[in-house]
């Protein structure tokens, strides 16, 4: 599979240059959404720590920071300013609602360079928000690679622990944060890894509308346990799907982290955890901008992977016979198996999103034209088929999840 890599151009390179100079005068900085008490933003500055502690102590980089509970508004767009002010040359952020506001300071600070990390505006022509500028860039990884394997290991679980029949209508549940495609990609992803082990799966999906609301997340995961479901997954960034997952005995999936690490009497309830490394990101970009190398003159996204370590998960010790999922992990790196095969799902019950058509007969997905400026009601459209040789194409042509499609078996709450 083909991945857009991290590219910058010469006219970002030369204002990196005469801004910060290359070497040990650069400044960079990080602004985040929450802090580290949101797994989501420890994840993010944890990579960025080591990455900028490697590259300060190897005398590439002056000096780094971060700023915590930035909200996506113009506060933002404040807090990069402040960055730009006290001589930064790179700034990143950490959430896709700082995309615009990211842009908005590459577009009034064309001499520093600026990434939105989980954004999907930097490739804009012009959407009314972000125009394409040679400072600006998106990052992600292929996460639903890691979901997917988590969900393979939530299958092998339930295999092991009271449910050896995989041919059993077992119900799952899934906590997430808002009903848009970074959440639609992920729960589908994991769900799918599930249904590789049972066909006859079900899922039903309770939003929080917030990233990090422990008592929220709590709620949705104690609904769910109350409806039935056998195990619970999340997309939301607290602990309080998995301690509530520990208070009824409930298996758990987490995101992030390893649940039994941060509360060690989750230990029992813990089952698999997938997250993205940020720190092969930081680094690229800091020895790219610090060196003299320019890795190209088009593209303003970087999508890690499994093979370039960017995607990683974790499984308890508790499930014996992990040979299916490091099966199903070889396949992916190797390209013999796709998350997104059009072969093990069908989109019957739920209304399309536009630019999606499917088969009348089978509810097989046949075609989805996604818009990589955003909505199809933004100025400019540029429109993508991201269905190729029978498998979506997530994460290829942006980095950012385009896959929006409620499929069969999955009901939103």
């Amino acid at each position: 599979m083909k991945k857009q890599l991290f590219l910058m151009s010469a006219l970002a390179l030369t204002a990196l240059t005469s801004c910060g100079g290359q070497g040990g005068g650069l400044k960079v900085g990080l602004i985040c959404l929450h802090d580290k008490n949101s797994t989501y933003d420890a994840n993010f500055i944890e990579a960025f720590e080591s990455a900028c502690e490697e590259a300060k102590q190897a005398g590439k980089i002056s000096e780094y920071s971060y700023v915590t509970d930035v909200p996506e508004t113009d506060e933002c767009y404040n807090a990069a300013e402040r960055f730009v002010n006290q001589g930064y040359s790179i700034i990143f952020s950490d959430s896709y609602g700082h995309d615009p506001y990211m842009g908005k300071a590459a577009k009034a600070f064309p001499n520093v360079f600026f990434c939105s990390a989980t954004g999907d505006k930097a490739n804009a022509e012009d959407d009314g928000e972000v125009v394409n500028t040679p400072n600006y860039h998106n990052a992600f990884a292929s996460i639903y690679e890691g979901r997917y394997l988590a969900g393979v290991a939530a299958g092998q679980y339930l295999k092991e622990n009271g449910h050896s029949n995989t041919e059993e209508p077992v119900q799952l549940g899934y906590v997430g944060a808002f009903n848009y495609a970074e959440v639609i990609s992920g729960y589908t992803s994991w769900f799918l890894g599930v249904k590789s082990i049972f066909k006859n799966a079900t899922m039903r999906v309770t939003y929080t509308k917030s990233w990090y609301d422990y008592d929220a997340e709590a709620a949705a995961a104690q609904k769910l346990i109350d409806e039935k479901c056998v195990l619970i997954s999340q997309h939301a960034d607290s602990m309080g799907a998995p301690n509530t997952c520990k208070t009824a005995n409930i298996p758990n999936v987490s995101y992030n982290v390893n649940t039994a690490d941060v509360d060690p009497t989750c230990k029992d309830t813990y089952v698999a955890h997938s997250r993205i490394n940020w720190k092969p990101y930081y680094t690229e970009v800091l020895n790219t901008a610090i060196g003299s190398k320019i890795k190209g003159e088009k593209g303003h996204d970087w999508t890690g992977t499994l093979k370039t370590g960017s995607v990683e998960y974790n499984v308890t010790d508790n499930i014996k016979d992990k040979k299916p999922i490091e099966t199903a992990e070889k396949e992916l790196k190797d390209g013999t198996r796709h998350v997104f095969d059009t072969k093990n799902f069908t989109c019957k019950t739920h209304e399309l999103p536009e630019g999606a058509t499917i088969d009348s007969s089978t509810g097989k997905l046949t075609s989805y034209k996604v818009n990589l400026n955003g909505d199809f009601e933004s100025p400019k459209v540029i429109e993508q088929e991201i269905v190729k040789d029978g498998h979506v194409e997530e994460s290829v042509y942006r980095s950012a999840p385009s896959f929006a499609i409620i499929i069969d078996g999955i009901t939103e709450e």
